[in-house]
Order: structure tokens, then C-alpha cells, then sequence
């Protein structure tokens, strides 16, 4: 892995991923900034204008990433890997609504896992990934579920934005407005098997605690279940509908258009949103944490 400085001298200033996440300002006004490249990070993000603090800080920030002991390049993998298999599932999603919607592509729904599994998985194993980065940045064991709900009520700048990508992306668009008890069914009826299928879950399932596919099955409704409560006040406080995300995206991305689950699954193609916001979460992290050690 490179080091974090090269991930964040590449970030976009424009583009479908942040076109996406600049149409969520109004669900966490003001909270997030696209601020891109390191250097423009260390003033940013520490406040500070001193060349010499900002040159120290950069230093220790990059020392700790480089830190095998430290878990932020395992982080920065989790962010990186969840979007790589989103790519693929945005993919397989198209496939099976087209299948399912126009005959002569009929055989496309039928070599295609079930759409609403494949959302469920998709966004309970997110859910999972985003649980076990929080865990490597601040060195908690990789269980550590409660710890992560009590630090969501907390979540601000890049991870706010994030958290509020995944449920309305991942939740609201593609499963409808009662996405939590759609989930919350599904899972109760998965066996190993339906998280054996899932590219996501492969992907990151060496991450995922449990021990085998079943008991990371457990941990996957565990953790949601845990989560989903600050997940519907989210939703409630800040009046989320498929519709009101659908027209907010379509105001902001040039020629978005179609059903809401075809949207979904455009977003999941061709966007980078974790691994965007993830990278700023890291440097944030590392750059606070860094001021104050020097």
C-alpha cells in the first residue's frame, strides 16, 4: 500500500462521487467539505498556518500510517474494498432489473442472485466494514459493537456524510422506505449460503468476526440490529424518503434518470463514496491525533 499522501493528493474535486454526496448537504448541512490533495488537509483539518507544526504534523501522519502495528492502512483497505465490490454488484443489480422488466432479457433475472438479497447483504456487511475500520483507527477489539453505536451519535465531517450515503444509497433507494424491516426479515431468514454468493461479503469476510460464515452471519444481524435504531432516528429526524434522495441526486448529477432502484445500483456502479470520504476520515484522524503528540 502507498503511502496515505498519494491517496490523497488523488481525490476528485468533481464528478458522479461527489455530485452524490454534495446532494446529501441539506441531511448534514455544512458538515462536509470536499477537501482534497494532503497539504490542503494539514491546514483543514488541524487549523494550524505554522509551516513548521504543519511539517511535523504531516510527518508523524505519515509515519503512523506507515505503522504495521497501527490499523489505518487496514482501514483504508476496508474503504477501498467495499466500493471495488460495489462496482461489480452495481452491475449484477442492472442485470437482474433489466431481466426482470423486459422479456427478451428474461434470462438475466435468472442468472442473477435475488436483487433484494443482494441490497441486503450489500448494506449489512457496509455496515459491518464501516464497524470494523472505526475498530482498527482507534485500536478496539473487532467486536466492539457497542462502542461503535455510542460513537455514531458523535460521527461529524467525512464519516457523518458517509454513514448518511450508506443509509439512504444502500437502504432507502434500492429497498423502499421500509428498507430496516425488510432487512431486519431477510436476515432473520439467510442461511451461510446466501453470504457465501456475495462478492461483498467474500471480498471482506477475512475482516468480519466470527469465525465461520455462520457465526459471521450472527455478528453481521447482531451489529445491525444494534445500529438500526440510530439508523431510523436518522431517517425520522431528518425526514429521508426514496423521493426526496431521488430528486436531491437528480439536481445535483447531469442525466440521472429511471426507477429508484435503477438509480441505486447507477450509484453503486459509479461511485467511489466510501473510499472518498474514508480517505478524508483517515487523514482527519491521523493529522488530529498527530497535533496533538508533537
Amino acid at each position: 500500500m502507498e503511502a496515505i499522501n498519494v491517496y490523497a493528493d488523488r481525490l476528485p474535486t468533481a464528478g458522479i462521487t461527489i455530485g452524490a454526496l454534495k446532494a446529501l448537504d441539506w441531511v448534514a448541512p455544512g458538515q462536509w467539505e470536499n477537501v482534497v490533495g494532503f497539504e490542503n488537509m494539514l491546514s483543514a483539518y488541524t487549523g494550524e498556518t505554522d509551516p513548521g507544526i504543519l511539517q511535523q504534523v504531516s510527518d508523524r501522519s505519515l509515519a503512523l500510517f506507515a505503522d504495521p502495528g497501527e490499523g489505518y492502512q487496514r482501514a483504508l483497505w476496508i474503504y477501498q474494498a467495499v466500493d471495488s465490490t460495489d462496482h461489480k454488484l452495481g452491475n449484477v443489480s442492472l442485470a437482474h432489473q433489466l431481466g426482470a422488466r423486459f422479456s427478451a432479457l428474461k434470462f438475466l433475472e435468472k442468472l442473477t442472485p435475488n436483487d433484494e438479497v443482494t441490497q441486503t447483504i450489500d448494506l449489512t456487511v457496509k455496515i459491518v466494514a464501516e464497524l470494523t475500520a472505526f475498530t482498527y483507527v482507534n485500536g478496539l477489539p473487532g467486536d466492539s459493537i457497542g462502542d461503535f453505536v455510542a460513537a455514531l451519535g458523535q460521527f461529524e465531517h467525512d464519516s457523518l456524510i458517509r454513514m448518511a450515503a450508506l443509509v439512504t444509497f444502500d437502504g432507502l433507494l434500492p429497498l423502499g422506505p421500509d428498507f430496516l424491516d425488510k432487512v431486519d426479515s431477510s436476515l432473520r431468514g439467510f442461511s451461510a449460503g446466501h453470504l457465501e454468493g456475495n462478492q461483498t461479503f467474500n471480498a471482506l469476510k477475512s475482516m468480519i468476526p466470527g469465525g465461520d460464515t455462520l457465526g459471521q452471519l450472527g455478528f453481521i444481524g447482531q451489529t445491525f440490529g444494534s445500529v438500526s435504531g440510530w439508523i431510523g432516528s436518522f431517517v425520522q429526524q431528518h425526514g429521508l424518503t426514496p423521493e426526496n434522495i431521488y430528486e436531491s441526486l437528480k439536481g445535483r448529477i447531469d442525466g440521472l434518470d429511471g426507477k429508484m432502484d435503477v438509480v441505486a445500483a447507477l450509484i453503486d456502479t459509479h461511485t467511489d463514496y466510501f473510499a472518498h470520504t474514508g480517505t478524508q476520515s483517515l487523514c482527519r484522524s491521523l493529522m488530529t491525533r498527530s497535533l496533538a503528540e508533537i
